[in-house]
């Protein structure tokens, strides 16, 4: 952490102040504030927004630095998954250099909070965890990464999964995952059995990956909610995806949405223009923690993305059919503060008192920024300068 006064920038766009973070954090956000012993940068009047925030992405899974791969996988999600361990395997992929590439061009583009879901399967049992726990070991102070052990291929279809997502815990992974209890495992009782039993054994919370849609995604959300009322761990369970949320039948979902916010189920999207997805205004003014991520990119399972979640913010907004200023800011609050808060940081933000990680960015307005997504002039950490003009300062393996 250092000290930092960033002059000459627009919060939020809004009027011209200075702002000055000491010991990793904001102590005072005005105009002409003077500091000693801080280093000063001139933000030349841009915009400052809170630190981008990717609460859901595949750090173990990306294929930056090799030749582009042709994609001829099948349709079905078992396809991708199939597909995807067999060419691990083929390329000799180390998850430690893959998730230094994605991670530091994220950096590049803004982003300082990632959360990861990484494969625990019975192929390479915990060689991705090590590899991505060593990434977050070399990136402290330039990115925070929070892990999830994930049972990409299944939990109880692959016998011995279930023995390395414990053994993946006790190493120190941050949260327990899942993955379509009904239509990967065809067991949903066993599916949470498992996960919530490592959840109450290790302390941890969960992050459950539901591509299941309408009735079948429902009856899993369902499953989940008994589970978090029987268990007390209310705030402590997140869904990823909740296609179902984007569902027809508005009173199913609503009812859904309602119970999210009574039992505080975090829900997490990445905004994929293929599939129908919860509505950020539905969960907003329901009160339901929201973040978002760019997911994986650049890998077996499609070609699409870069890491930068301010363009993420843009598609979160055409996806929701947003199109006032106003409402673009929350599409940029959902990839930066909201996300923070969907992952249990509730002072990622630009206030007193606020975790110091800033972005200066181009554009007039908020709005603009996020629509033309140009290069991130400065990227700071905790205080730290650690990009800039869109390159991370760290040179990328």
């Amino acid at each position: 952490m250092s000290d930092l006064l960033i002059q000459n920038t627009r919060p939020m766009g809004g009027a011209a102040a200075d702002i000055l973070i000491r010991n990793g954090r904001i102590v005072a956000i005005e105009s002409g504030l003077v500091a000693d012993n801080v280093t000063v940068e001139d933000a030349g009047g841009r915009v400052a927004i809170p630190g981008l925030v990717d609460a859901h992405t595949h750090l173990d899974k990306s294929l930056l630095g090799y030749p582009w791969y042709k994609n001829e996988v099948g349709p079905r999600l078992i396809d991708k998954i199939d597909n995807e361990r067999a060419v691990k395997k083929e390329y000799g992929l180390d998850a430690h250099i893959q998730s230094m590439r994605q991670s530091l061009q994220s950096v590049g583009y803004g982003t300082t909070l990632i959360r990861t879901h990484v494969d625990i399967d019975t192929d390479q049992g915990l060689v991705a965890l090590e590899g991505v726990m060593e990434t977050r070991r070399q990136l402290a102070g330039v990115v925070e990464i929070e892990i999830v052990a994930f049972p990409q291929s299944g939990l109880m279809r692959r016998p011995g999964t279930v023995e390395l997502l414990d053994k993946a815990m006790a190493m120190g992974a941050d949260l327990v995952g899942g993955l379509d209890p009904c239509g990967m495992d065809r067991d949903p009782k066993a599916h949470l059995d498992v996960i919530f039993g490592l959840a109450e054994k290790y302390g941890k919370g969960i992050d459950i990956h539901l591509h299941e849609g309408g009735e079948l995604g429902a009856f899993s959300m369902e499953m989940t909610f008994e589970r978090i009322r029987a268990l007390g761990m209310q705030g402590k369970v997140a869904v990823s995806h909740a296609f179902c949320l984007g569902h027809s039948d508005w009173n199913m979902t609503q009812g859904l949405i309602d119970t999210c916010a009574e039992l505080d189920v975090p829900i997490l999207t990445t905004a994929p223009p293929s599939r129908e997805v919860p509505s950020l205004k539905r969960l907003r003014a329901a009160g339901v923690r929201f973040g978002a991520g760019v997911d994986g990119f650049r890998d077996t399972w499609g070609p699409y993305g870069n890491g930068d979640m301010l363009e993420r913010s843009m598609l979160l907004g055409m996806k929701n059919n947003l199109r006032r200023d106003d409402e673009l800011a929350m599409a940029l609050d959902v990839c930066t503060t909201g996300g923070a808060m969907a992952m249990d940081r509730a002072d990622h933000s630009l206030m007193i008192g606020g975790r110091g990680d800033v972005v200066i960015v181009e554009g007039e307005t908020v709005g603009e920024a996020i629509v033309t997504h140009q290069l991130r002039k400065l990227v700071v950490a905790a205080g730290n300068v650690v990009a800039r003009d869109g390159k991370s300062l760290k040179v990328r393996p």
